[in-house]
């Protein structure tokens, strides 16, 4: 619970630095940038990036659930004399997978996060 606890205050981080940036981004488009073209593609870039955190953050919550869930299940597991005792396997089970799936999200938006990167920097190369 900790580790995906420690990894959901990461994504929330990453997401609220896109948000910040993406903020920027339409406050330039908006103001009429000479750049036009080069800030949409900037734009949508940057809410791709925010789609994959989202994502990401909602897969960890709902890992942390899951183990939560296990805790609990464990617990009444215990109190019922283990009539119970493949429940809380699945709930662990439930939760590494949406541990797993944050975990693509959270790659996914490190690549369009150099990629953005490498297209902003030769656009500004020119």
């Amino acid at each position: 619970m900790a580790a995906t606890g420690s990894l959901l205050l990461s994504a929330n981080n990453r997401l609220a630095r896109v948000v910040d940036r993406l903020r920027e981004l339409l406050a330039n488009w908006k103001a009429g940038a000479r750049d036009q073209p080069a800030r949409e593609s900037q734009i949508l870039r940057h809410r791709k990036r925010s789609n994959y955190l989202l994502r990401a953050c909602l897969y960890l919550y709902f890992a942390l659930g899951s183990f939560i869930g296990t805790s609990l299940v464990l617990a009444v597991n215990t109190l019922s004399g283990n009539r119970l005792s493949l429940l809380p396997a699945l709930f662990g089970i439930v939760g590494m997978c949406f541990l797993l799936g944050a975990v693509f999200y959270l790659g996914r938006e490190v690549f369009a996060a150099v990629k953005s990167f490498d297209d902003e920097i030769k656009e500004e190369m020119r």
